[in-house]
C-alpha cells in the first residue's frame, strides 16, 4: 500500500518510494506501543523507555532515507524532550544528542542527567538558525497554546538537507485527553474538574494550561503549507497497512491517536 504522502499545496504531488520504517510498522509493534500507555503515570521510565527506543529507530530510518546514511556523529535536537528518556537511545546510535525544555520542574523529573539539555521554549527555540542535523518532537505538540509557531521553528533551526519529525497526540482520538480520557469527548474543562473531583487533585496535563486541542487537519493543513519538503504524514502506532487514514477527513481524527509529519529542510 502506498504511504500517506501529503502535498505542499491543494494540488497532489508525485507519490515518493515507501519509508524504510513502514517495514517497522508492523501490528505486533503497534500492541506493544499502545499497551504500554497504561503505564505513563504509574511507571513512566518503562513507557517512555519504549517510546524512546522506537522514536530513535523511526527517526535513523527516515534519516537514511533522505541522507543514505545512519545518525552517526549526527546532531539531533529532542523538542520538549523533558527528563532525558530519550538520550540514551541517541547515543547509542551514535548522535548527539541535545534537549529544550521549558519546565524545570520536568527537566528534573526522573532524577536522570543529560548533559545536552537546555531550558527554553518550543515556541522561540533558543538556537540559531540551521543548527541541526535533525529535529524532532514527540508528544509535546498539544501541550503548547501555539504548535505551529513551535513546528516553524524545528523547521528554522534545521540544517538544509536535515530532517524534521513532529508527532503528537490528536485531541479526538482515544488518547487525545491523556490521564482524562475518555471523558474529553464531553469537553477538555468538564474532563479535567471530573478529575479533580475523583481523584481530589488536578491532572498533571491540565486542559486549557498544559494540554490543549489539537486536531488532526490542523496537522495536514500546516505540512501543506511549510516551507519543509514534507515527505510523508503517517499514524505513528498504526500498522501500515492502516496508514490510509489519515486521508479520510473525520475517521482520522478519531482513529489517528498520535500524527507524525516527517520533512526535510530545503
Amino acid at each position: 500500500m502506498p504511504t500517506a504522502s501529503l502535498p505542499r499545496t491543494a494540488q497532489p504531488v508525485q507519490r515518493r518510494r515507501t519509508p524504510r520504517f513502514a517495514r517497522r510498522a508492523t501490528l505486533r509493534r503497534s500492541l506493544r506501543l499502545l499497551t504500554s500507555f497504561r503505564f505513563e503515570q504509574s511507571d513512566p521510565a518503562r513507557f517512555y523507555g519504549g517510546i524512546a527506543t522506537d522514536s530513535a529507530e523511526m527517526i535513523a530510518d527516515f534519516y537514511t532515507d533522505i541522507t543514505e546514511r545512519g545518525l552517526t556523529d549526527t546532531v539531533v535536537l529532542d523538542v520538549g524532550g523533558g527528563p532525558g528518556y530519550f538520550a540514551d537511545e541517541f547515543a547509542a546510535a551514535g548522535a548527539r544528542y541535545v534537549s529544550v525544555e521549558p519546565d524545570p520542574s520536568e527537566m528534573h523529573a526522573a532524577g536522570l542527567r543529560v548533559a545536552g539539555s537546555v531550558r527554553g521554549s518550543g515556541m522561540a527555540l533558543p538556537f540559531r538558525d540551521n543548527a541541526f542535523d535533525v529535529c524532532f518532537s514527540s508528544n509535546v505538540a498539544e501541550h503548547v497554546p501555539q504548535p505551529w509557531v513551535m513546528a516553524e521553528e524545528m523547521v528554522r533551526v534545521t540544517k538544509p538537507g536535515g530532517l524534521i519529525v513532529f508527532s503528537y497526540t490528536v485531541w479526538h482520538g482515544p488518547f487525545g485527553g491523556h490521564e482524562t480520557g475518555l471523558w474529553h469527548y464531553l469537553g477538555g474543562e468538564y474532563a479535567a474538574r471530573r478529575y479533580l473531583r475523583k481523584h481530589g487533585r488536578e491532572p498533571k496535563n491540565r486542559f486549557g494550561r498544559s494540554l490543549f486541542a489539537v486536531t488532526a487537519a490542523e496537522g495536514l493543513r500546516w505540512a501543506a503549507t511549510t516551507s519543509a519538503d514534507v515527505r510523508t504524514v503517517f499514524p505513528r502506532y498504526h500498522p501500515r497497512w492502516a496508514w490510509w487514514l489519515v486521508r479520510v477527513p473525520m475517521l482520522r481524527e478519531l482513529l489517528v491517536s498520535n500524527l507524525v509529519v516527517v520533512a526535510t529542510k530545503e
